[in-house]
This record gives C-alpha cells, structure tokens and sequence, in this order.
C-alpha cells in the first residue's frame, strides 16, 4: 500500500490562503452592505415616491429662499437632513413622538418628521442652525444649555430648544412648571429633565435680558 504523506504547505502557501479568506470575508460584508443599502433605499423610495415624482420647490428656511427637488410623500424632516443638508434636525422615532425633528414653522414648533415638505411651501421655516444671528451669537435659549450644561448625549437638544424658543414666544414669563408642560412633547433619552429644565429656564431669563435690552 502507498504511503499518503499530506505535505506540509510553503509560507507563500499559508499567505494566499490568508489573503483569499480575507478577500472572501471583504467581499461578504460589501455584498451585505450593498444588500442594506438597497432594501433601505426601494424602502425609502417606497414610501417617499408614491403618487408622483419629483417636484421642485423653493422653501423659506432660516430666512434663505432654498430650493430643493422633492417628492410627494416626503417629510421635512427628511428634506432638511438630506437634501438641504441641515442635519442640526434629528431624526429619532421618525412617528412624532420623541421630538428630537422639532423646528419651527411660523413661529410654532412642529415635528418635522410628520409635515410634508410641499404644505410649507409658503411659510417660514427655522431650523436649530437658523437660531443664532448673522454675527454668530448664539440664541439665548442656546447660550442658556451651554451656561448650564443642560444636556447629557444631547441628541434630542435641537429639538428641545426649538420648542422652548416657540413656547417662550407665547409665554415669555414661566414658571418652571409651565415650561416643563411646553416642551413635554420632547423627550430625552437619557431622562436628565430636571438638568434640562434648569437650562431652558435659564435661556427664558436670557431671553428676558435680551428682550429688554
């Protein structure tokens, strides 16, 4: 009977194999994302492309006539992150509830993940990136957080201080209470709201001193 050696492999050998796993496992996880990436995209293009397609609109935001390609189903939301690059919007449970999109839009808050960018085609938009002036100085309610340290991750801060500028806008004079109550419809992941509201009662006072100035 012959004798069956199994022969010891080179290094050049253990390096190709090496080489060609590695390639293999490349390969893997660009199919994957590629994959991801496509499922997101008909997604999104599902639910945003229904009923028409594209539509160029002018749009009043942070004072700047800005124009944009946008669908029918589309939301504000998602217009001002990916089309107008105004990524200060977050967008956490995209269903109106966490607050985190909140802008303003004539001057009232809204959650801009449940408008349709084509409703406020004629109407003034202002996002966190419009609060502060030409100068750069910073908005009150923003200068507030930043002397109180008011946030801990601070994902949800856009959305918090626009709702605190268009509340004080109606009530200028709260009580910690009624400012508790006027952005009740943000919250904040890691629950810091007593921190939250000791900023946002800070920049009402800032926004007082300015106001009086």
């Amino acid at each position: 009977m012959a004798d069956h050696k199994e022969s010891i492999p080179s290094l050049a050998d253990i390096a190709a194999r090496r080489i060609s796993r590695r390639n293999f496992i490349k390969g893997a996880i660009g199919s994957g994302v590629a994959v991801s990436s496509a499922t997101y995209l008909f997604r999104a293009s599902g639910v945003f492309g229904q009923g028409g397609g594209d539509r160029l609109l002018t749009l009043n935001v942070n004072g700047q006539q800005r124009r944009a390609d946008v669908m029918k189903q589309e939301t504000l939301a998602w217009t001002l992150r990916y089309k107008l690059g105004l990524t200060g919007t977050k967008l956490g449970c995209d269903r109106a509830e966490c607050g985190s999109c909140t802008v303003l839009i004539d001057d009232v808050p809204h959650y801009a993940c449940s408008v349709l960018t084509h409703t406020v085609r004629n109407k003034k938009v202002v996002t966190i990136e419009g609060l502060a002036s030409p100068d750069g100085k910073l908005h009150p309610v923003q200068q507030g957080v930043i002397d109180e340290q008011g946030f801990q991750c601070a994902f949800c801060m856009s959305g918090f201080i626009m709702s605190a500028v268009g509340f004080l806008k109606t009530n200028p004079h709260p009580t910690r209470a009624e400012m508790a109550h006027g952005v009740s419809g943000n919250l904040c992941r890691c629950q810091d709201y007593d921190k939250i509201l000791t900023a946002l009662m800070r920049g009402a006072e800032n926004t007082r001193k300015v106001s009086h100035a």
